[in-house]
């Protein structure tokens, strides 16, 4: 009875009723009327009117039109003459331009008249009012997720977006969390970051609904591995009648199944009358698979297009063995229509066309959603999004097991990719790498690509093959090979630029051997050569009296090492000596010049006895004392393992939101010069979240919520995962910060979180086959004699089979409608 009463309720508010005419004129309350009313608590939308004025007289008919609205709510509408009569308070010059809510016997809020300019303003601002704790408001996603977490399992929530308050869209969603607020968690927002995850560009003015399945239902619990939770767009322009449909389809069935022929399934009933259904076969012997496949579906279609999955096992269907597939459209009645389909995108085509975007929005942002819900790992969603799109391989060498010796040998320079074309962060890696190729093709390297699912024995480097490298047990891997040199592992970021620069610094010597002070002064101050100049570069230079010094085979060899990512050089004899003397240097010496400090300040390291040991010298006086970190950075310096000592900044909206940033960063630097040894136990650290965004996300999943900026928290300890936050609002000062650290060593500081698990499962179960043929077997020796079960296991072993080559082959001729029912995507990395 209550979901007919909110359906007349909404259509009585979205104009159904037309009949009625408004001519009552705005009720008119005397002092004595408004202060009884007042005191009876109810809710009161008052004007206090003192002269008329033809912008008043615009907003007094728009009061009068949204009189009959708000009484709907519950609230009263009208105004008091303060020409007649003064109300205390309400009847200044002062407040002529604001009408003003009371609700509990006083003043709730007042309303600036430039806010409340007609009645769909009007509507709309004073319900937001009414339901300001019921109706919250993000602008980032850190803010949407925390929302997520905490109505998870309990509430779905209903996520709008409207590009102003005060118009027809914001009063569709005000009216429906009116009536629904109980129901759903409602979330309003007007732009922000929170946008571009949702694949909305802030410059459309079109508004979006999108339904996020919070609530743990039964029969998708797998779909709920993510820690997002799965959305559903509305495709419909937003309206309120089109927003209470779009909610009662939500709530429909996920996959129906029958046992009768799609001719004979009942039409769909109220409310679903206007909804298409899509029909999906299922054969005994693949029923789980099938009924996997038509969940899949399900998801895509949600909001869409009811599905149903007809089992074949009914002697009641009749449809022929050579459709796989069927629809009804709601307008066509009865007639259903039978299709033979290779491919579930097929489907999609049929109702995508009836739900053209307008700009601004993803196009079929229902398909960036795969399983029903976002791709949390930007590089599968990035696969996925180009699927469709050939890679060029022209200018990639494929080497095989019979030619990969002769390749390598042509070419003093091979780089080598070893993928997976199954592994989206390979797919994603072998787009850089083609890019990369584009760049060199004029140059002498030889970009080459090996797939190790169909050339496993070259990658498994088996015993004999006289391979220049280890079996390659992670993808995708990276090796430089030169002709009779072990070959050189890439360790970088997987990305077009890091990935060009290790290749261009590999062509070079490693150490480059100096010979006149001027080659030492351009190994100093000048790139090697013009395609290095856009780079930062480190570099290292090694002093020795002589060629034949003991330390001139250490340093070279850990010059070699540090081949592709750091310049070095090697300057001996009377140079080295002419130099020494000009800086006040004792030879023998090795200089680090890091990139983020000038050429006059080098650290000096003495020569170690081993390479290992300079090695890792070379590389602490490479770090930054206090850097600043990225998504290229982070990974070398979370390898250190130390604890973070992490300052988050926002981004400066001014030249004094620059200084004070400043300020901040210098406060840090004088936390570890006070904190002198006590500070070797942290890496001290700074992200400024306008250059690395990310950190956002970062600091929100610390924390659980976004907290204000500057954030200072610890995290990464090597005794647990607890995460430290620095008293927010609090000054952060230096002798303040190292005594914050003390009460955490003696463990008298509570923790602010906890980091999460080291286990990132994929965000959907792949199918266990093995799994599945015991269950079908079981489910065959429980129905048939001894005799028949040892043929029917190997037919069933077939059927599978047949499956899992439709998924590596959509062309197959088979008409099985799970090609792609079971794309899933890593999320692991």
């Amino acid at each position: 009875m209550w979901m007919c009463i909110a359906v007349f309720l909404l259509w009585m508010r979205s104009g159904g009723c037309t009949e009625k005419a408004n001519t009552s004129d705005l009720i008119e309350y005397t002092a004595a009327d408004f202060y009884e009313k007042l005191h009876s608590g109810k809710m009161m939308f008052i004007y206090f009117e003192h002269q008329v004025s033809p912008t008043i007289s615009l907003f007094l008919v728009e009061l009068e039109k949204s009189a009959d609205a708000l009484q709907d709510y519950g609230v009263l509408v009208g105004k008091v003459s303060c020409n007649k009569e003064l109300v205390h308070t309400y009847c200044t010059e002062e407040r002529v331009h604001t009408a003003f809510l009371f609700r509990g016997g006083k003043e709730f809020l007042g309303f600036d008249l430039d806010t409340v300019f007609d009645v769909n303003s009007i509507v709309s601002e004073v319900l937001f009012a009414i339901l300001r704790e019921e109706v919250k408001y993000v602008h980032t996603d850190t803010d949407l997720l925390a929302m997520e977490k905490a109505v998870r399992g309990n509430k779905d929530i209903v996520l709008g977006y409207v590009r102003s308050l005060g118009t027809q869209e914001h009063r569709s969603m005000m009216e429906t969390a009116y009536v629904y607020g109980s129901k759903y968690q409602f979330i309003l927002i007007t732009g922000g970051p929170v946008l571009k995850h949702l694949g909305v560009n802030e410059v459309s003015h079109s508004s979006r609904v999108w339904f996020l399945h919070c609530r743990v239902h039964s029969g998708f619990t797998t779909m709920m591995s993510s820690e997002r939770c799965p959305l559903t767009r509305m495709r419909k322009p937003l309206s309120t009648l089109s927003l209470h449909s779009f909610l009662q389809l939500m709530e429909a069935p996920l996959v129906s199944e029958v046992y009768d022929d799609p001719s004979s399934v009942q039409l769909p009933q109220f409310p679903y009358q206007q909804t298409p259904q899509v029909f999906l076969f299922s054969r005994p012997d693949t029923k789980h698979l099938d009924l996997d496949t038509a969940v899949t579906l399900a998801w895509r279609l949600r909001g869409l297009a009811l599905l149903v999955l007809v089992h074949r096992q009914s002697p009641a269907v009749k449809t022929p063995d050579e459709y796989n597939a069927a629809y009804r459209l709601p307008e066509k009645s009865s007639e259903v229509k039978y299709l033979t389909l290779q491919d579930l995108d097929e489907v999609l085509e049929l109702f995508k066309n009836q739900d053209k975007e307008d700009e601004g929005v993803v196009e079929d942002e229902g398909e960036d959603s795969v399983f029903g819900f976002r791709l949390d790992d930007e590089i599968a969603m990035s696969v996925y999004e180009n699927r469709d799109k050939l890679l060029d391989m022209d200018l990639i060498t494929q080497l095989t097991s019979e030619n990969f010796h002769s390749a390598v040998a042509q070419s003093s320079h091979t780089v080598v990719l070893f993928y997976l074309k199954w592994d989206a962060v390979s797919m994603s890696i072998l787009s850089s790498f083609i890019e990369v190729a584009e760049i060199l093709e004029d140059s002498d390297v030889q970009m080459s690509a090996v797939d190790c699912g169909e050339w496993t024995d070259l990658c498994a480097a088996q015993t004999g093959s006289s391979l220049p490298f280890q079996p390659i047990t992670a993808f995708p891997s990276i090796l430089l090979l030169r002709p009779q040199e072990p070959a050189q592992h890439y360790r970088g970021m997987l990305g077009r630029e890091a990935l060009h620069r290790f290749i261009l610094l590999s062509q070079l010597a490693s150490p480059v051997l100096l010979s006149t002070r001027e080659e030492a002064i351009s190994f100093l101050q000048e790139a090697p050569r013009p395609d290095l100049a856009v780079y930062k570069l480190d570099r290292v230079l090694g002093l020795f009296k002589t060629q034949t010094h003991a330390g001139v085979p250490v340093f070279t060899e850990a010059a070699q090492s540090l081949r592709g990512e750091v310049l070095t050089a090697l300057l001996t004899d009377e140079q080295a000596e002419k130099w020494v003397a000009e800086h006040t240097v004792d030879l023998p010496a090795v200089l680090v010049f890091p990139s983020w400090r000038t050429h006059t300040h080098p650290s000096i390291l003495s020569v170690s006895t081993s390479a290992e040991e300079l090695l890792s010298h070379i590389n602490t006086a490479l770090l930054h004392p206090l850097p600043e970190l990225t998504v290229e950075n982070l990974p070398s310096f979370l390898a250190l393992g130390k604890a973070l000592l992490l300052l988050f900044v926002g981004e400066e909206e001014d030249e004094i939101g620059q200084r004070q940033n400043q300020a901040l960063v210098e406060e840090i630097r004088g936390v570890l010069e006070l904190g002198g040894g006590r500070m070797e136990p942290y890496l001290t650290c700074w992200i400024h979240l306008g250059r690395t965004p990310v950190g956002m996300s970062v600091l929100g999943s610390y924390l659980g919520s976004m907290p204000p900026l500057p954030a200072l928290v610890l995290t990464h300890l090597p005794s647990g995962g607890e995460i430290y936050q620095y008293p927010p609002n609090t000054p952060i000062v230096a002798s303040s910060v190292l005594q914050w650290l003390q009460r955490i060593e003696e463990g008298t500081e509570s923790a602010a979180g906890m980091l999460g698990g080291e286990s990132w499962p994929p965000p959907a179960e792949f199918y266990d086959f093995l799994k599945l043929m015991d269950t079908q077997e079981l489910d065959s020796a429980q129905q048939q004699t001894p005799e028949e079960e040892e043929e029917e296991v190997d037919e069933e072993e077939v059927n599978i089979d047949e499956h899992v080559m439709l998924k590596e082959a959509p062309d197959s001729s088979s008409s099985s409608p799970t090609s792609d029912s079971n794309t899933n995507t890593h999320s692991e990395l």
